[in-house]
């Protein structure tokens, strides 16, 4: 195939502070292009399993309005306390028809943005 993902676009209000938020919730590393979006990526020596895409929160004026049509799932090494701590980060709870009985925790960022972490694998 000729192609590849080069990163996964957020569209923000306040894309430095959900940079910073991705970044802390990753363990990754937010910059700020000469643009003013901010990159969301591993640092040196950050151990991945695989090539990822980094992230892109890009700046625009309205906020978001319905449930995402892409998201995020994310492995956790134990899921209750990475939820506890995404949390503590800014992360919150969602309703968008949970039963309460999926095997994922649905969180949104701190801008509205849903996304999964995913029982241990």
């Amino acid at each position: 195939m000729g192609l590849r993902i080069e990163c996964v676009s957020i569209d923000a209000v306040d894309p430095e502070a959900l940079g910073r938020f991705w970044a802390e919730a990753l363990g990754w590393e937010d910059r700020m292009d000469e643009d003013g979006d901010v990159w969301v990526e591993p640092g040196e020596g950050h151990v991945l399993r695989g090539r990822c895409a980094p992230l892109l929160c890009i700046a625009v004026p309205d906020d978001k309005r319905s449930k995402n049509r892409l998201h995020l799932d994310l492995v956790p090494d134990d899921q209750e306390v990475e939820v506890e701590r995404l949390l503590a980060l800014g992360a919150s709870k969602p309703d968008i028809g949970q039963s309460g009985t999926e095997s994922w925790v649905v969180l949104a960022d701190p801008e509205g943005n849903e996304f999964c972490v995913l029982d241990e694998i």
